[in-house]
């Protein structure tokens, strides 16, 4: 996870926790990757942009998302741009990684 600095951290808490991108000029914010929910990124995979902007923006930026009909491109360097600003990819957890080492019963 990225650390941010003050000036960042102030920005992200401004606008109630989402994270800015750029999609053909326009910014748009975005909730913070780590609170995707699952079927929001089943929706991003499957083509479903509607469906992804109405569950990761407030309504009017997915409104905005809809209205400007970016292509495919445009829009798989919005996205990347709004996971990479949060500092956190989709699906992956903060949690500890369970020990390749294996435990002995007794």
């Amino acid at each position: 996870m990225t650390d941010f600095t003050p000036a960042e951290a102030q920005e992200i808490e401004a606008t109630d926790g989402y994270v800015a991108a750029d999609l053909c000029g326009v910014t748009l914010h975005v909730k913070p990757a780590g609170q995707w929910r699952p079927s929001y990124l089943r929706a991003l995979r499957e083509g479903d942009y509607e469906g992804w902007a109405v569950g990761v923006m407030n309504a009017e930026d997915a409104a905005r998302f809809v209205e400007l009909d970016a292509t495919f491109d445009e829009i798989n360097e919005f996205t990347q741009s709004a996971m990479n600003s949060s500092g956190e990819a989709p699906g992956k957890s903060g949690g500890r990684s369970r020990s390749s080492r294996t435990t002995r019963k007794r």
